[in-house]
């Protein structure tokens, strides 16, 4: 099969096409036909080292962690899948990822694809979606008539996080720049706010959800417009230096989270989608190579991108 891996840890430069066995799968995992994968943050910020710490992998290391497409064949402990099914999945962080046409998942990991959305569509949904959702929910414990400040809009987390929040009745307030303000308006923004000419302390007060998609600086400002006695924050991108003692003599809650894979919560996403509740935002498409890898993950690092970079197979 092709894949697209790199054997050194670099710049873009460094991804390579090169020839690799289909993966063998264990009992528990099915095989899958790649249809599209898409880019996510961590897929460059890994191909330049930045997490080798946290990953002890040895290459070549297959980048890429969002897969749609058709099972070929399943393990011996699979029940519930069969092959010729159409799922899509965030596939467990190993450096077996999804730059390549054939993937190994654990079947706990699967959902269907809704018959209403492509593949292209379904693709750009695991990671960021799932993301989303365990900020708002799991952690966020966001409910019906809350207000909730989602940061960067108009991002792969942010686009997925307004519906998932809208879906549950929140009152939702989002940042992004003014060229972005009718995309998420669409997206059910209750207000917006333009990062680049107003402060949020000037707009906002009272809110009881935070999610944080930047850090630094940005999150400890966010403390001050959060309700003082049930207030939190959910970050995607680690805890800033100083919020540990910004909050310190408050009721406010804080906390940073690494997504666990989950296929009942992609399964729910899912669900929102064949109900026509929430969408994918593709930036743009590009056809599986060398070459579009390289493309897509030079305009993922601008972090200027309207939603998701989806690679088409």
């Amino acid at each position: 099969m092709n894949a697209v891996v790199i054997n050194n840890y670099g710049d873009e430069n460094n991804l390579e096409l090169t020839k690799l066995p289909i993966p063998k799968i264990s009992d528990n995992q099915v095989l899958i036909q790649t249809k599209a994968t898409s880019i996510n943050p961590i897929d460059w910020k890994l191909r330049e080292g930045y997490l080798k710490q946290m990953f002890d992998w040895t290459f070549p290391i297959i980048l890429g962690w969002d897969i749609s497409g058709v099972i070929t064949k399943i393990g011996a402990n699979v029940t519930d899948w069969h092959v010729g099914d159409a799922v899509f999945a965030r596939p467990a962080t190993t450096k077996q990822g999804t730059y390549a046409e054939y993937v190994a998942v654990d079947a706990n990991l699967l959902a269907h694809k809704p018959d209403n959305i492509s593949f292209e569509e379904a693709a750009a949904v695991p990671l960021a979606g799932e993301t989303a959702y365990q900020a708002l929910i799991t952690h966020g414990k966001l409910k019906k008539g809350e207000s909730v400040l989602i940061q960067a809009g108009s991002g792969g987390v942010g686009t997925y996080a307004i519906q998932i929040a809208k879906s549950l009745g929140a009152h939702v307030t989002t940042t992004t720049s003014s060229k972005h303000f009718e995309l998420v308006k669409e997206l059910g923004a209750d207000e917006i706010i333009d990062y680049k000419k107003e402060k949020i302390s000037d707009k906002l007060t009272n809110i009881d959800l935070v999610i944080d998609t930047i850090g630094g600086k940005t999150q400890e400002e966010s403390f001050d417009i959060l309700n003082r006695d049930s207030g939190r924050q959910i970050s995607i991108v680690g805890k800033s230096k100083n919020t540990d003692n910004i909050i310190k003599n408050s009721n406010i809650k804080f906390q940073d989270i690494w997504l666990q894979p989950s296929g009942n919560d992609l399964q729910k996403i899912a669900a929102l989608m064949k109900d026509g509740k929430v969408k994918s935002v593709i930036d743009t498409i590009i056809e599986f190579s060398r070459d579009g890898l390289v493309k897509a993950h030079k305009l993922s690092a601008t972090n200027h991108s309207a939603g998701k970079i989806v690679i088409k197979f």
